[in-house]
């Protein structure tokens, strides 16, 4: 089943690229749970660039004509959920060994031209403040528009404060 062979691409990622001190890596039960809802989608990224079809539960999924990524080589995901005309950005990760190669950029900014290509108006994404991917976000357009003071407990016993961010994306 195509949707257990990404869920196993993107937590070889999870497991990687989120470090464990601030817990906001998903469980695989939580990811496959998000995976079947009707409006979240995935973005795959291999280690040499190649993205994936954006949408899991599309036809195109299992066709051979359509180009996608060694899902061996998955590098990097992007998880997001549509409800009316705006996105969330739920997750978004490069495994460690891939960052700094302008993937997380390219993944980006793909989750955002298919949001567009699906008539959304807005995306939000929410992160934490010192999270070190801010700088990826301002610079691809999105910016702050709330602030949760100690949102954040991290297993450090630190407590730290949520940004929101948004973006508007003009119609195709």
């Amino acid at each position: 089943m195509a949707e257990q062979r990404i869920a196993d691409a993107i937590m070889r990622v999870m497991d990687m690229a989120f470090d464990p001190v601030f817990g906001e890596a998903w469980t695989r039960s939580q990811l496959l749970g998000a995976l079947v809802l009707p409006d979240t989608r995935c973005v795959l990224i291999d280690d040499a660039g190649n993205l994936a079809p954006p949408y899991l539960d599309r036809p195109d999924v299992d066709r051979p004509d359509v180009d996608r990524p060694d899902l061996d080589r998955i590098c990097g995901f992007a998880l997001l959920r549509r409800v009316l005309d705006e996105e969330e950005l739920l997750l978004i990760a490069i495994s460690p060994e891939s960052r700094g190669r302008g993937l997380g950029a390219r993944l980006l900014d793909r989750a955002v031209e298919t949001s567009r290509d699906l008539g959304c108006s807005k995306i939000f994404l929410e992160m934490r403040d010192d999270n070190p991917a801010r700088h990826l976000y301002h610079a691809r357009g999105f910016r702050p528009v709330g602030l949760r003071r100690d949102y954040y407990s991290g297993r450090d016993g630190k407590r730290r404060n949520a940004i929101t961010f948004m973006r508007m994306i003009n119609a195709p």
